[in-house]
């Protein structure tokens, strides 16, 4: 096998494989949100194709986040029992194939089908739970780097493709738009199907940082059942339950509400599409350079430190949007200090669940963890829909979801290192 050639001749050179192994969660995760992440970039084109409101655009996208988010705990565990490399191929075909399906759908509930419950199956069957696994199964030293540039991978690979995106769909068409999205999966899924290993000891290598290598465990038992025990012992603490918290108002600051709402709010003020979606792009460009710092700092501080500032910030950014007058030099600003702490929660809220649960069981907690980001995300995502139908304003959204990050902040400093047993 490829890998069985390429580790000794990079070892040799002083490389570990395990670097190949974050190159390629790389692609994929670039893949999947790149594909993905425009749907935001497609919703007026769409709206102006089928005349559907934007409450049930939103709420298939919601649907999406939402599906992406509940299946992330049990993905944790299938990853565990089948593999890394058969569940993203698994999870890439069924996302080209919600994506291809769409393109030729005519009434809201094959929207539902296809953007809101394939490619929600189909990206929360990879996800942050994918780089959450490769970071603790491959890594000792550098954990936080690691995750760090892959969650920035995952976020930035949202945003960067909208103008892109958003240009195409003004000039051919929204459906064509999602082609290069569906042929850039098409080529990580196979890159990683040839590349990737499970575990650095199927190489005969012990994960970056240590020397010791240790066999893997025993594929797992019954995947639901181990994803509810994981649950069931987290639940007991409370560190737990303010990650869970801290999360859901993540996802609900960030993909539910700017990512899908970004281009339609900017829109209410005059500004084009494409100009909108170069906001979210350079929001991208400077959240990934925000999410690699975030990791760096995660393996050197005290992490519920950074959680306090950097959801304390980004309340703040989102209170001030509406002061920005929409223009080109206030949008510019709101880009570059939010983008900088689009995802910088990550690499934190990994290292506590791992310095909390182990390295066994942190990447199924994390993905409860992440469920509440996924369901923070769909609530935004789809309140944020009935706000502008309902009251003709996104703004009452964006102060609410400021409002949570000051709210996450305070409550981020509870986060103890450790699992301790729930106060009665």
């Amino acid at each position: 096998m490829l890998a069985t050639a390429l580790a000794p001749a990079l070892a040799r050179r002083g490389i570990h494989y395990g670097w190949v192994m974050v190159a390629l969660t790389f692609l994929v995760s670039l893949a999947s949100a790149g594909a993905l992440g425009v749907l935001g970039a497609l919703m007026l084109p769409l709206q102006r194709e089928y005349g559907w409101d934007l409450t049930s655009i939103s709420g298939a996208l919601a649907l999406r986040l939402l599906l992406f988010g509940l299946i992330a705990p049990f993905a944790a565990a299938f990853l565990a029992r089948f593999g890394l490399t058969r569940m993203v191929v698994i999870a890439f075909a069924i996302i080209v194939a919600g994506l291809g399906l769409s393109m030729v759908m005519t009434a809201p509930w094959q929207l539902w089908l296809t953007w809101g419950g394939m490619t929600g199956i189909g990206s929360g069957l990879v996800a942050l739970v994918l780089s959450a696994t490769v970071a603790t199964r491959w890594f000792v030293a550098r954990r936080g780097l690691v995750v760090g540039i892959l969650t920035a991978t995952n976020a930035t690979g949202q945003l960067i493709f909208l103008p892109v995106a958003a240009w195409i769909a003004q000039e051919a068409g929204w459906r064509m738009a999602l082609v290069p999205g569906v042929a850039f999966c098409g080529v990580a899924a196979l890159l990683f199907w040839l590349l990737a290993r499970n575990h650095p000891a199927e190489l005969g290598l012990a994960p970056y940082g240590e020397t010791k290598v240790v066999p893997p465990a025993p594929p797992a038992g019954n995947a639901v059942a181990l994803a509810f025990t994981a649950l069931g012992e987290a639940a007991r603490t409370r560190v737990f339950w303010i990650l869970f918290f801290t999360f859901g108002v993540c996802g609900l600051s960030t993909i539910g509400l700017v990512q899908t709402h970004f281009v339609p709010l900017c829109a209410d003020f005059g500004v084009s599409e494409v100009q909108a979606a170069s906001m979210l792009a350079l929001i991208g460009a400077f959240d990934f350079v925000g999410t690699i710092v975030s990791g760096w700092l995660s393996d050197r501080y005290d992490n519920r430190i950074l959680l306090f500032w950097y959801y304390g910030l980004r309340g703040l950014s989102l209170l001030a949007l509406p002061f920005s007058d929409f223009s080109l030099i206030g949008l510019s600003l709101f880009a570059v200090f939010y983008g900088l702490d689009w995802v910088a929660t990550v690499p934190p809220t990994v290292k506590l669940t791992g310095a909390a649960f182990g390295r066994e069981k942190a990447p199924i907690v994390f993905g409860w963890i992440f469920t509440a980001h996924q369901l923070g995300g769909a609530v935004a995502a789809l309140g944020a829909g009935w706000s502008r139908d309902a009251l003709a304003s996104y703004l009452p959204a964006f102060a609410l979801a400021g409002a949570a990050c000051l709210i996450a902040a305070a409550l981020a400093l509870g986060a103890r290192r450790r699992a301790e047993p729930a106060a009665a």
